[in-house]
């Protein structure tokens, strides 16, 4: 619905993800942790590691005010997330994943 739901920082990029996704897991009480029903924002570049930890959570949507990088589009591809780079002022570049946008 629009409403950010966490948000960590650091100043490495890795270990900013890194405290999201460990935040969120311990706010899980159930069986299969997995971030399924979420869309990660990074305020950089984004990078294979990340894509590589964002996938291993679940997450389906990764947005990056930065550009990725070709082996972060080729691991966004493979584990089917959608991919959105350069993100700013209402314009973005999709790299993979446009069936999950409702572009219109």
């Amino acid at each position: 619905d629009g409403n950010l739901l966490n948000f960590r920082e650091d100043v490495g990029r890795h270990n900013a993800l890194d405290k999201l996704i460990g935040s969120e897991l311990l706010k899980y009480d159930g069986e299969d942790f997995s971030l399924k029903n979420r869309i990660v924002l990074l305020s950089g570049r984004a990078s294979f590691e990340l894509i590589q930890k964002c996938a291993m959570a679940g997450v389906p949507i990764i947005c990056a005010i930065g550009a990725p990088s070709s082996l972060a589009v080729e691991t966004a591809e493979n584990f089917g997330i959608t991919l959105v780079g350069f993100l700013k002022n209402g314009n973005a570049n999709i790299y993979c994943g446009t069936e999950k946008l409702d572009l219109n």
